[in-house]
């Protein structure tokens, strides 16, 4: 090696050396022609990878910042000089406790998934109770993944806050959270996670982080059910909040959908959110859209759960503010063996709008998704891109009986779109639909169309559907709008 000044890719290779436990080369290399802030600024780098990502296969949980102050006297007095510089911390988990008088205080990361039964399961256990009892001041960031019930009764014993916590992430299918768990207050928490997980004391536990930005609450039981009225309320001090995720396991009885309580007049701000994930019935999130004013270029996933009668007026309203600061080009409508979604965006890649319902028979998902894109879709829409699929992982098995007015009341609202693709078996389905068109008819249905992109998988076979396509060409060209196909053998 050289005996200059090394560089980035010389600093790896005697990190890698180190981390095997071959200290000789290093003396073949001059470190300390580097200043202490070069030096710095590469660790810096170096560490990136332990930050964000935190790399666990086959059991081994390493901590790249060990293997830089194994390297020399000098590299330990620079690491340890600037802890929160490098963002340092301690890594706790199931099979690696964090004890006392070994470490620096550094911040505490506890990742661990609970063994499900055995010995060790006992023993991860007590690991984490251990960590939250001891080292609660520490404790910066916590992922639990399947917590069991003997974990939940442990956390009730704990009446310690933890004021450095910023990130939590608890998953399980056991009992609730007792409602001492964080003593109901985490003033620094950033991100909370919880899925399948209820919790009494959410709400205060909201009140009090008043810098989350991140509310991930996924797989909420039937038990846990929180009405709109609470949610809201507890999202009242969190304008900082730019993520926001709520997912239902099941949607609510009949009885509880008639017996909801009219609207509050309360309102909340949330400034700063930028994205919106649901999964629920309709009536849930038109209720929190109700009561709550966000930006106009919110980004928002939804998957409803199957109804018999959609109605999403405030829906429409979102994407009609939306449209003024990032107006909608394309729209994708997928249809799969238990679902339909509608997609919304810019480009094929740039979603604005994602929606999603569960629902098997396909003219239930048709009568679904037209009762949903006629009350969602803004008037004047800048929509030029329409396209047609099936999933092919997916299929549906259309029904014979499905009628054609059921497909030109999902197309009527598409009054903009210059460019239709079909894809599959969609092809089949709606050429017979466009081939009835005529007359006066034939201008109300995709008026401004141009081209008709067709991609029939089955080519080269016989093209049963170009009749009624040439049919369809034929009125628009007597109607004075003329339509090009086009096709892979064109």
């Amino acid at each position: 090696m050289s005996d200059g000044p090394p560089n980035f890719s010389s600093i790896v290779t005697i990190v890698e050396l180190a981390q095997a436990g071959q200290p000789e080369p290093f003396t073949q290399i001059t470190i300390t022609a580097l200043p202490d802030n070069v030096l710095l600024e590469i660790f810096d780098f170096y560490l990136d990878a332990d930050r964000w990502v935190l790399p666990i296969t086959d059991g081994k949980y390493p901590d790249l910042w060990h293997a830089l102050v194994h390297v020399c006297r000098r590299w330990r007095c620079v690491v340890s000089a600037s802890p929160r510089r490098l963002r340092l911390h301690l890594l706790c988990t199931e099979k690696r406790p964090v004890k006392r008088n070994i470490w620096p205080e550094l911040p505490i990361i506890m990742w661990a998934t609970i063994p499900t039964s055995g010995r060790s399961r006992s023993q991860g256990v007590n690991i984490i109770i251990a960590a939250l009892r001891q080292q609660c001041n520490r404790v910066c960031q916590m992922y639990i993944k399947d917590i069991p019930n003997s974990l939940l009764k442990k956390f009730a014993a704990i009446k310690t806050p933890f004021p450095a916590l910023t990130h939590l992430a608890l998953q399980s299918s056991a009992l609730a959270l007792p409602y001492s768990f964080l003593e109901g207050s985490a003033p620094r928490l950033q991100s909370l996670r919880f899925q399948g997980i209820p919790f009494r004391a959410l709400g205060n536990l909201l009140l009090s982080s008043c810098d989350l930005s991140e509310l991930i609450l996924n797989k909420i039981p039937h038990s846990s059910y929180i009405s709109p009225d609470a949610l809201v309320s507890s999202l009242s001090g969190l304008t900082r909040l730019r993520v926001l995720l709520l997912a239902f396991q099941s949607p609510r009885s009949r009885a509880a959908r008639e017996s909801r309580a009219p609207p509050s007049l309360t309102r909340v701000v949330l400034p700063a959110l930028v994205r919106l994930r649901f999964k629920g019935d309709s009536e849930y999130l038109e209720d929190i859209l109700s009561r709550t004013e966000t930006p106009p270029f919110v980004n928002v996933m939804i998957k409803f759960f199957n109804q018999m009668v959609f109605d999403t007026p405030l829906l429409h309203n979102l994407m009609n503010r939306a449209q003024t600061f990032k107006p909608p080009h394309r729209a994708e409508i997928t249809l799969s063996s238990d679902s339909v979604s509608f997609a919304l965006g810019q480009t094929k890649f740039q979603v604005l709008l994602g929606l999603r319902i569960s629902c098997k028979p396909s003219d239930w998902q048709l009568s679904s998704l037209a009762q949903v894109i006629g009350s969602s879709i803004p008037p004047h829409s800048t929509l030029e891109h329409l396209e047609l699929r099936e999933d092919l992982y997916r299929p549906q098995r259309w029904q014979d009986d499905i009628e054609n007015a059921q497909w030109l009341e999902i197309l009527r609202p598409f009054t903009s779109v210059k460019h239709l693709i079909l894809c599959g078996e969609l092809v089949r389905l709606v050429a017979p639909v466009l081939g009835e068109l005529n007359g006066e008819r034939v201008a109300e249905v995709l008026p401004a169309l141009q081209n008709l992109f067709v991609e029939d998988f089955r080519l080269p076979e016989p093209i049963h559907w170009l009749k009624e396509i040439q049919q369809f060409r034929t009125a628009r060209l007597i109607s004075g709008r003329r339509v090009i196909l086009r096709y892979p053998d064109c």
